[in-house]
């Protein structure tokens, strides 16, 4: 997929590395050198999301007191990575549809067409066909962006890779913070291997991380593991 450029379509929960996968397509083919620009579209609202991904003109709307280049100008001969497309508005949503279909769009508060050849990649935590089914997400636009789908699993379908993602975080920690790696012992691994890691990958890395801060030395084992970082299941 990386060397291509189509768009794609990432699916999974938060926390499971959506994000990782989509820097590693844009690692993977022609584009790496060039731009890569994320946008979150559930941190914005509608006129801000829309002014952050095209641009504004000075005097565009309240507050625009000078003209701001977007994202997709910025992203050019790059990738863009829109992140939770789900949750963007629906007045944004034909904005991206036409961007899709013709590489065109225009600044806010402006007529000009600008051309932008930016490679799209997108992903969501949100059921897109049944939010389709229910009016709150465009059918064209998920059938244009929906080229190319990955489907990203949950940690709890894959517990064995548990043991050697304690080990790479525990690594990288020690790199960060110029120490030894801290170590698991089995027991603590065993009961890591058992948990549902509700918040995915994300949740493991942050356990991982506050193990290494504040643990005393040598292998952690079941009992200081529940001491210093209680696992706890969703309600």
């Amino acid at each position: 997929v990386g060397q291509t450029a189509s768009t794609v379509l990432i699916f999974g929960e938060s926390g499971c590395g959506k994000e990782v996968v989509a820097d590693a397509i844009h690692r993977a083919g022609e584009r790496r050198e060039r731009p890569y620009i994320c946008v979150n579209c559930a941190a914005l609202e509608p006129n801000l999301l829309a002014s952050e991904l095209f641009g504004h003109e000075k005097g565009a709307f309240t507050g625009a007191h000078a003209a701001r280049v977007g994202r997709f100008e910025l992203a050019k001969n790059g990738t863009i990575f829109l992140d939770e497309i789900g949750d963007a508005e629906w007045s944004v949503q034909a904005r991206l549809l036409r961007v899709l279909e013709t590489h065109r769009y225009e600044r806010l508060g402006s007529s000009e067409s600008r051309y932008t050849d930016a490679r799209v990649i997108a992903a969501t935590n949100v059921n897109l066909e049944e939010a389709v089914r229910e009016k709150r997400f465009r059918e064209d636009l998920f059938h244009r962006l929906n080229v190319v789908s990955i489907v990203i699993p949950p940690l709890r379908a894959h517990l064995e890779d548990v043991p050697g993602m304690l080990d790479f975080f525990a690594e990288k920690c020690a790199c960060e913070m110029k120490s030894k790696p801290i170590r698991f012992a089995p027991d603590a691994v065993a009961l890591l291997r058992a948990y549902s890691w509700p918040g995915n990958v994300r949740e493991l890395k942050n356990l991982v991380e506050r193990c290494a801060v504040l643990a005393d030395g040598g292998a952690i084992d079941a009992r200081e593991l529940l001491t210093l970082s209680p696992l706890t299941e969703p309600r």
